[in-house]
């Protein structure tokens, strides 16, 4: 589909078109979609330094980590803006409205990844630029570009660029991925379709009418719910695992087994509703969606508050 289809309705005749601001050029960056990203990224750096990484380098992490993600979104943005046009939450982006040309946001996209990878480069670690490169990979090539819009695996291994925050933030501390570093990784792959099915299933039919064959358009609600609280079980068992090669302590222990809890309490809710013959409705599956953002970002809040106090 060419620009020509996506862009806007054309101005009337004597007025202006709309010309983008630095608000449109920062919602391509998916700022919401971020915040956790980069969460991730400085707890791991106080969990690698065990205190204080440093101000100057918590800044440039924080900067070109931001750069780096937002690269993603932007490219993912015009990958998908044909189907983001179609779909009521997205309808509105600068790509998919118009607003701001394939181009111009091309351009913007590639600068924002190469002053992350240089910044990264030369004011953290090398091992930390290559991380965040192939975070960026795996979002726009393996996710968006391969997996989305064919198979409904798509989030299971495309999710897997959301996993490289914290090897980011480890590297660029230590310049090493030390195997604590992959458990911080596979925590938040197993935890990833969890958060990414709760809201699939609120918003199956927008999915369905694009043709994207996210599991609950493609299998339906009780294999996805299935699949929900088979994935928290595993994230559960995952954050514990790093207390019993005594990378963590007894702060963090507790702390992972009183949030992974809740998320089983939420899930099993959600597993026992769909089960029992009852819709998926909005106010049913929300609880789970909002917690499971709360829960890594305490979850990982929880790892740093140890390293720096117990270890």
């Amino acid at each position: 589909m060419t620009d020509t289809h996506l862009a806007a309705s054309p101005a009337p005749a004597g007025t202006a078109a709309p010309r983008p601001t630095w608000r449109d050029y920062l919602a391509l960056t998916k700022p919401k979609v971020i915040s956790l990203l980069l969460w991730t990224t400085l707890t791991a750096m106080v969990m690698a330094a065990e205190g204080w990484p440093g101000l100057w380098l918590l800044i440039v992490v924080s900067l070109a980590g931001y750069a780096s993600a937002g690269s993603a979104g932007v490219f993912n943005m015009i990958i998908d803006r044909d189907i983001d046009l179609r779909m009521k939450r997205t309808s509105g982006r600068p790509t998919s409205s118009g607003l701001i040309g394939t181009r111009e946001a091309a351009i913007f996209g590639t600068a924002l990844q190469v002053l992350s990878f240089m910044a990264l480069w030369v004011w953290a670690t090398p091992l930390a630029a290559w991380m965040s490169l192939a975070g960026f990979f795996t979002y726009v090539v393996v996710y968006t570009l391969w997996l989305k819009r064919t198979t409904w695996h798509n989030i299971v291994l495309g999710g897997a660029a959301g996993c490289f925050p914290p090897l980011v933030g480890w590297a660029a501390v230590t310049g090493e991925l030390p195997l604590v570093a992959w458990f911080l990784f596979a925590i938040v792959f197993f935890w990833t379709p969890v958060h990414f099915w709760a809201l699939a299933l609120m918003i199956k039919d927008e999915y369905r009418e694009v043709g994207i064959p996210m599991l609950p358009v493609v299998h339906g609600d009780r294999l996805t719910v299935a699949q929900i609280w088979l994935y928290a079980i595993y994230t559960v068992v995952l954050s514990v695992m790093p207390v019993f090669f005594q990378a963590v302590g007894g702060l963090y222990f507790v702390a992972a087994l009183g949030l992974g809890g809740w998320l089983l309490v939420l899930s099993w809710r959600l597993h026992q509703h769909v089960m029992a013959g009852r819709r998926i409705e909005r106010p049913v599956t929300l609880p789970l969606y909002l917690y499971s953002m709360l829960y890594l970002a305490l979850l990982f809040l929880a790892g740093a508050l140890d390293r720096v106090l117990l270890t």
